[in-house]
């Protein structure tokens, strides 16, 4: 199971156009875990951030959405300064603020 979701972890980096990838599945059962792992297997940084019970988040995206103030605040709360071509961003628990 764990090669198979990295295989297709791998499938969706190497498109040339891919989208946002959106994880469904039961609470823990890995998730976050294959998250993690990947980034650190496939790409040069991974900026973690945990939208659960994180008020910072909230009130960053309360805001404007500005892209460049966006990811100020998203480097600023993952210590990882994010590059589009070298950085996986994971987005934890995002639901729990709608507006992200």
């Amino acid at each position: 199971m764990y090669r198979k979701a990295l295989e297709d972890l791998k499938r969706w980096k190497d498109k040339e156009r891919r989208k946002p990838l959106i994880i469904r599945g039961a609470r823990q059962v890995g998730k976050t875990w294959l998250m993690k792992r990947f980034g650190e297997s496939h790409y040069e940084k991974s900026a973690y951030i945990n939208f659960d019970n994180n008020n910072r988040m909230a009130n960053l995206f309360d805001g404007d959405l500005d892209i460049e103030r966006l990811l100020l605040g998203l480097q600023i709360e993952s210590g990882i300064t994010i590059d589009a071509n070298s950085t996986l961003i994971i987005f934890d628990e995002i639901q729990e603020v709608p507006k992200a």
